[in-house]
C-alpha cells in the first residue's frame, strides 16, 4: 500500500532505504521478455546478427515467448519446419502481411540457445487443432520412437528441446482476434487440452489466457480451470502453472501516464487475489501449488500513432 503525507515548505523529504530488508526472493523469470513473431520476419538477419546476439545476452532475460502476440492465431508450425526452400508461404491476418515461415521452430530453438535464454511457447488454439498442439509438444519434447519425435531427429536435432512453458493461447477474449471466443467457450475448451497436453508430457507447465486480472473473464476462466485431480499428471494434480494477463497503456493525460506502473502492479495484485479466491472456492488442498501471475505483455503503445498493422512499434 502506499501513503503520501504533506509536509510545509520547510520541511525536507526523505526516503529511508534498509538494503537488509527482504520481503521475498524475487524469482529470475521476472526479468523475461517476449518478441512478436512480425519483428522476426521484419528483420531475420537483424535479429540474428552477432551485435543483436550480444546485445540480447547483455540483457540477461531468461524466457522469451514466441511466436508471439496476436500471430499465433493463425501460425501453423508444420509449416517452419524442414528445408527452407520447401517452405510454404502463408497469409498473416495478425498484421496483415506474408509469412514466408523462413524463420521457424528449429531456427527459434538454435536463436534461444545462442542468446542464452529458455523458450516460452505460445499455441494456436484458434485455428489449429489439439492434434496440432500435441504434435508439436511431441517435436519439441519427446524421446520416444514416434512420428513427430523422428520427424525431429530428421530435421537435424537428435536430442529434445525440453521445452517447459506453453501459453494456451493469447488474448482469446480480443475482438481484433480470429476466432475470438467467449470466456464460457475459452474455459471449457482450453481445460479438455490441458488434460491431453499433460498425458503426453506432464512436466510442462501451461498458462492460461488471462485478461487484466480483474475481469470477469480472468475469474470465470480460473474457476474453471483450477481444479483438483489426484489423477492428473504434473503440478501436484493442478493442470495450470500460471495465469497470463496483459496491460499497454498510453494516454494524453499526464497523470494516468505517470500512474501506469501503480495501474500495473494493481492488476498483479488482483490476479493473484483473485487465485486465491478460486482456490478456496474450489477447494484446493494446500499442499498443491499456487498458480503464478503471468505478465507476460505490458507496454506504452499509442496504436493511434503507431499502428501495428501498419509496421509501426512502440515497444
Amino acid at each position: 500500500m502506499t501513503t503520501f503525507t504533506k509536509i510545509t515548505d520547510e520541511q525536507q523529504p526523505v526516503i529511508s532505504v534498509n538494503p537488509a530488508f527482504k520481503l521475498s526472493d524475487i524469482d529470475d523469470k521476472t526479468y523475461s521478455g517476449f518478441t512478436e513473431f512480425v519483428q522476426m520476419r521484419r528483420v531475420p538477419l537483424r535479429t540474428t546478427s552477432k551485435d543483436v546476439i550480444e546485445a540480447l545476452k547483455e540483457l540477461n532475460s531468461p524466457v522469451v515467448r514466441y511466436p508471439d502476440g496476436n500471430f499465433c492465431a493463425t501460425y501453423h508450425w508444420q509449416d517452419g519446419i524442414g528445408p527452407r526452400e520447401n517452405r510454404h508461404k502463408r497469409p498473416e491476418l495478425a498484421w496483415i502481411g506474408l509469412e514466408s515461415n523462413q524463420f521457424g521452430t528449429d531456427e527459434y530453438m538454435k536463436w534461444c540457445e545462442k542468446v542464452g535464454i529458455s523458450p516460452y511457447i505460445a499455441l494456436n488454439m484458434n485455428t489449429g487443432t489439439l492434434d496440432e498442439a500435441l504434435a508439436w509438444v511431441e517435436y519439441r519434447n519427446s524421446t520416444q520412437d514416434t512420428y513427430y519425435a523422428n520427424l525431429r531427429r530428421k530435421n537435424g536435432h537428435e536430442k529434445p528441446y525440453n521445452v517447459k512453458y506453453w501459453a494456451l493461447g493469447n488474448e482469446m477474449w480480443g475482438p481484433w482476434q480470429v476466432e475470438q471466443m467467449t470466456k464460457e467457450d475459452y474455459a471449457k475448451k482450453v481445460f479438455q487440452w490441458a488434460k491431453a497436453l499433460k498425458l503426453l508430457d506432464p512436466s510442462i507447465g501451461l498458462i492460461l489466457c488471462g485478461k487484466e486480472g480483474q475481469d470477469a473473464w480472468d475469474y470465470h476462466v480460473l474457476k474453471e480451470c483450477i481444479k483438483f485431480d489426484r489423477h492428473a499428471r504434473g503440478n501436484d494434480g493442478c493442470l495450470m502453472e500460471m495465469h497470463s494477463i496483459h496491460l499497454y497503456t498510453c494516454s494524453n493525460d499526464h497523470l494516468e501516464n505517470v500512474t501506469a506502473p501503480r495501474a500495473a502492479e494493481r492488476c498483479i495484485e488482483m490476479t493473484g487475489a483473485v487465485v486465491d479466491l478460486v482456490l478456496a472456492e474450489n477447494k484446493i488442498p494446500s499442499h498443491v501449488r499456487k498458480q503464478k501471475v503471468c505478465f507476460d505483455e505490458w507496454n506504452v503503445w499509442d496504436s493511434s500513432r503507431a499502428n501495428g498493422r501498419d509496421g509501426a512499434e512502440e515497444k
